[in-house]
């Protein structure tokens, strides 16, 4: 069952801020105090998580801070955790995450088809921002971008 809109009001505004602010602290290198605020809204969410739309964006949250801090490897277990929520099959940015989170593993193979999605999902605009390792890589593995 996919629950989207069915939180509380309240229960939704508290979600919401403790995001933006782990948000921010993401954004300022506070990673420890970041997975905090998310985890403290991800536990708001009533049993099970992957039902809720706001599962998936504070998994995704949660992932993209372990990796952001330079833990590929609990980064990839949540980014594939992620995975089970609806929706996120096809979004280019879990599979950039993912892709790099296995290039980093040394898992080849798995980098490049998830790099690929992601390229497929966004172009190659996906790539913008990011450490060129992975664009690079990918262009070893797909012709013409």
């Amino acid at each position: 069952m996919n629950q989207k809109h069915g939180l509380d009001a309240t229960l939704h505004a508290r979600i919401g801020e403790l995001s933006e602010h782990g948000n921010a602290l993401s954004d300022a290198g506070n990673y420890e105090q970041a997975l905090e605020c998310f985890e403290q809204a991800l536990n708001l969410l009533p049993p099970p998580p992957e039902d809720w739309e706001a599962g998936l964006w504070l998994m995704v949250a949660i992932a993209d801070t372990h990796y952001l801090s330079g833990d590929s490897s609990k980064a990839l277990q949540l980014f594939k955790r992620a995975m089970q929520c609806p929706d996120a099959l096809g979004n280019a940015f879990i599979h950039l995450r993912l892709g790099q989170c296995h290039h980093d593993l040394g898992d080849q193979s798995k980098a490049a088809d998830e790099l690929a999605r992601a390229y497929m999902g966004d172009g190659i605009e996906i790539f913008e921002g990011e450490p060129p390792q992975y664009l690079e890589f990918l262009r070893t593995r797909m012709r013409g971008i």
